[in-house]
């Protein structure tokens, strides 16, 4: 948007008081979007066209030689969960997505930027092909892309280099961070060598981390759906059935249990099932924290995209258990204690004999609420078993909104698409609040860059006029020598 009082039409959009439609006709809207097209583009490394890659970059550049490079190649090759799933596979060597991250070592040997920032899955650190581990390799490869060029491959939480540093000490734990999710990547700090690039500041840790109830606790109040007929009297009849399927579960606080899930089941009186704008006062905290800083906005006046998704009522029965388990336990209960009489209809659970070698024990999983989340994936577009929320009496998983904090997007921040896109960008994102902190760090790089620059420059100024200034004294000194020899 071209000024800050055109920013009202966004907020329009997105309290719903005018359509997409309506909202792109406005000329100052019409005018950011034809200007975020000339700025992005959707370009795949590897399989689009080398040349027109370069030519995009060359063209954003205009000779720029002190910039950054920001991205990570696909994580599915590193990613535990991906390699567990192929574990049987013969070819997982094969996959070329082993060797993605060439792509990118391509745009940093033909492009040479100042900074590169790479970010990856934790799996990184433990991945092998043929017996090689692949985290040295691709080191060793982004610390000499090619002759005459070298990078530093440095850390945002511990001083040093590749040669001083263990691959641990690239992996950063955003809960530690003030990021409200145990989310672990790996994240590298290429700095060109021969640039006097100089020491940069390291990731602030918290004193505490921040919780899910600390996240998400203010939101309104809603209730799940039921994925069939769904209504008040038939959800609330549901949810008050499911204590029922923890009887014969032959654990000794069984009865404990149960009379708690009848407790949450009467309690479980909202009517309200979200929406995707829900007005309400803003009531600004007196000493905001630095998350509540960064996710709340007067000037929104409501909350978006904070809807329930629909369940069905033997999930719903899973939850409240789930959730009334994680409320006295201060866990989240694993398929191995669930009662028999809630083990989902699922090939991995059909013998409850052998719990132990159940796959997956924690398919359902509450989010306890004084504990960072778990890590936000995109997998939460798929079914919301691994995100419940703590709250027993609202019996269902996270809306896109919770999801979204819990990621620490801002709440003026709209997600396009249907709820399973709208997901899917949630879980695929980097926290943004630990990106803002990334990038305050690689800024500050470049400032100390320029600084030093303008001194030099600054320096040969003054010694040019200093060196002339010498140079004439020198001439006036001779020559009145001179003449008193002659």
């Amino acid at each position: 948007m071209r000024s800050s009082k055109d920013v009202k039409h966004y907020y329009s959009y997105i309290r719903g008081e005018i359509d997409e439609a309506a909202f792109r006709r406005i000329p100052a809207v019409a005018s950011a979007f034809e200007h975020a097209a000339t700025e992005a583009r959707c370009l795949e490394l590897g399989k689009s066209d080398e040349a027109g890659i370069d030519r995009e970059i060359r063209a954003t550049l205009k000779g720029q030689e002190t910039w950054v490079l920001i991205g990570g190649p696909p994580c599915q090759a590193y990613s535990l969960a991906g390699r567990s799933r192929r574990a049987n596979d013969k070819d997982f060597h094969k996959d070329e997505k082993h060797f993605l991250y060439k792509e990118y070592l391509r745009i940093i040997q033909v492009h040479k930027p100042t900074i590169f920032v790479m970010e990856n899955v934790k799996g990184l650190l433990s991945s092998k092909h043929s017996g090689d581990p692949m985290f040295e390799k691709i080191i060793a490869d982004l610390s000499s892309p090619v002759d005459g060029l070298e990078y530093e491959i440095r850390s945002f939480t511990k001083r040093g280099n590749s040669n001083s540093l263990e691959p641990v000490d690239y992996l950063i734990h955003s809960e530690r961070y003030g990021i409200p999710q145990s989310r672990h990547r790996v994240i590298l700090l290429g700095v060109r060598k021969g640039l006097g690039v100089p020491q940069h500041q390291l990731l602030e840790p918290v004193s505490k981390p921040v919780t899910v109830k600390q996240t998400i606790d203010d939101l309104p109040r809603i209730r799940s759906r039921l994925s069939r007929g769904d209504s008040l009297e038939a959800w609330r009849k549901a949810v008050l059935a499911a204590p029922a399927y923890v009887k014969g579960w032959r654990a000794e606080n069984e009865a404990a249990m149960i009379d708690s899930m009848r407790t949450f089941a009467v309690a479980a009186t909202s009517s309200s099932t979200g929406g995707a704008f829900i007005p309400r006062e803003y009531r600004r905290p007196k000493k905001p924290t630095e998350l509540q800083q960064w996710l709340h906005d007067q000037s929104l006046g409501g909350i978006c995209q904070h809807e329930a998704r629909s369940h069905m009522a033997s999930d719903l029965a899973r939850y409240l258990f789930a959730a009334a388990f994680a409320h006295s336990q201060g866990n989240s209960p694993r398929l191995d204690v669930f009662p028999f009489k809630l083990l989902p209809d699922h090939i991995n659970v059909q013998f409850w004999s052998e719990a132990e070698a159940i796959p997956f024990k924690d398919r359902f999983r509450v989010q306890c609420r004084n504990e960072p989340a778990t890590t936000v994936v995109a997998h939460i577009a798929k079914d919301g078993h691994y995100y419940i929320h703590y709250d027993p009496s609202q019996c269902r998983s996270l809306t896109v909104r919770e999801a979204a904090r819990l990621q620490t997007f801002p709440d003026n921040y709209f997600f396009a698409g249907n709820r399973t896109e709208q997901y899917t960008q949630i879980g695929n994102a980097v926290p943004p609040l630990l990106a803002h902190k990334l990038a305050r760090i690689v800024r500050s790089l470049l400032n100390e860059m320029n600084r030093k620059k303008r001194k030099q420059a600054s320096d040969r100024m003054h010694n040019k006029p200093m060196e002339n200034i010498r140079h004439n004294v020198s001439l006036q000194v001779q020559v009145p020598l001179l003449a008193e020899t002659d």
